[in-house]
């Protein structure tokens, strides 16, 4: 293996078996989570709001499929290949997570100017990822965040269409991926790789409530 194709430290099986549950857990609810919010969105949402639907649950499912591919697999030249989707992946969901949400509020140039932006900066960040691999690793982390905590610019416009208990899941949400970034740089850490995605499937799980509240309990659609 020559330099080009680094992972960090590498885990040994115990770490790759435990990881590869955790996902195996995450994918399976997401599934189940997913179905069950395109079922509701089919018989009681608009048309908006069913796109932003299969937005969200494509870019879930999709970022976790990807993560649990790239996690397992064997170092080598594929593996490195499959860094780059994996990633990328992470824009996509960060984007896809925020549809829902801003999609209620699309009539307001303010909200529908931050639903542009976060795809904007998806598709910055894959484009830095899939030209770039193994680059600026530090910016994209930086770039995650931003990306995720850019959504308290549009707060006040978005307390008036959501209900309160969907903001603070969005907010805790929010704080538990934050605080899984300790982990994920935290590579000295034994089972340091299968923590990190154990609070990306908790923070996953809660803004998956929050899509469901924003569903259930928000009256009418764009």
């Amino acid at each position: 293996m020559t330099d080009l194709f680094r992972f960090g430290r590498t885990y040994d099986f115990h770490e790759i078996v435990a990881d590869g549950v955790i996902h195996g857990v995450g994918i399976v609810l997401a599934l189940i989570g997913v179905t069950a919010l395109i079922f509701y969105a089919t018989i009681w949402s608009s048309h908006g709001e069913l796109a932003a639907a299969w937005v969200y649950g494509i870019g879930l499912v999709l970022c976790l499929a990807t993560s649990f591919t790239y996690n397992i697999w064997p170092q080598s030249k594929t593996k490195w290949i499959l860094r780059r989707f994996d990633h990328s992946a992470i824009y996509v969901l960060i984007a896809a997570t925020y549809t829902p949400f801003l999609q209620r509020g699309a009539s307001d140039p303010m909200i529908l100017s931050m639903l542009v932006f976060v795809w904007a900066m998806a598709v910055i960040g894959i484009t830095l990822k899939c030209l770039f691999p193994g680059r600026y690793d530090r910016l994209a982390i930086l770039l995650y965040l931003g990306m995720g905590w850019s959504g308290v610019v549009v707060v006040p416009h978005l307390s008036e269409l959501l209900p309160a208990i969907t903001l603070w899941l969005i907010v805790i949400g929010g704080v538990i991926y934050s605080l899984g970034v300790i982990f994920h740089v935290w590579e000295r850490l034994r089972f340091q790789n299968a923590i990190w995605h154990g609070f990306v499937i908790a923070a996953a799980a809660v803004h998956y409530s929050a899509v469901m509240t924003c569903f259930s309990l928000s009256g009418g659609g764009v």
